[in-house]
């Protein structure tokens, strides 16, 4: 009896052991706020995107959004060859889509309009897609071609609360919800 109570004893020391263990190298794997705390705007900023760069391997999304921040905070050169190293790969429409958005945001439409092109060519069916790539042409000025999009989902979908959210947004000039 003392034995097998000494066994149970020591096997439950070994799984707290391993649990804090376990704890504490996930701490020590990530850098958390010790990255940027204490330094100036750009220099927090540089250290927390090299993080996400180690942290986002070899994710499109990710990726992406690094690319982003790089985009709009004025390097342009750096966020662009974040998009060219993602549309190297196998891409989804929704990553063409992410990528429109980011010119979007940056003002350069013509850059937006081919990305979101290649996003409809890729999933014609994409329902999601086809609004908010359809609310980005009535707010440019292009309410045609963006009712054409809804008619398109809402042809299949026309029950999503969704699809009349991002119409809304669009027809009133309200900046897309994330």
């Amino acid at each position: 009896m003392m034995k097998h109570r000494n066994l149970i004893v020591a096997s439950a020391l070994c799984f707290i052991l391993g649990a804090a263990i376990g704890v504490w190298a996930k701490g020590a794997a990530s850098a958390g706020v010790s990255l940027f705390r204490g330094k100036g705007a750009k220099e927090a900023g540089q250290a927390a995107l090299s993080e996400a760069e180690r942290l986002a391997e070899k994710g499109s999304w990710e990726r992406i959004a690094i690319g982003r921040v790089y985009y709009l905070s004025g390097d342009k050169a750096k966020g662009q060859s974040y998009f060219d190293r993602v549309t190297g790969t196998n891409l989804e429409g929704s990553d063409w889509k992410r990528i429109g958005d980011v010119y979007s945001e940056a003002g350069e439409n013509d850059k937006a309009a081919a990305f979101y092109e290649k996003a409809l060519a890729w999933d014609p069916t994409d329902d999601g897609g086809l609004m908010e790539i359809g609310s980005w042409y009535i707010r440019n000025g292009q309410r045609e071609k963006g009712e054409e999009l809804y008619a398109k989902a809402l042809d299949r979908n026309g029950e999503d609360v969704w699809h009349y959210i991002r119409a809304g947004e669009a027809y009133l000039g309200v900046p897309r919800g994330r």
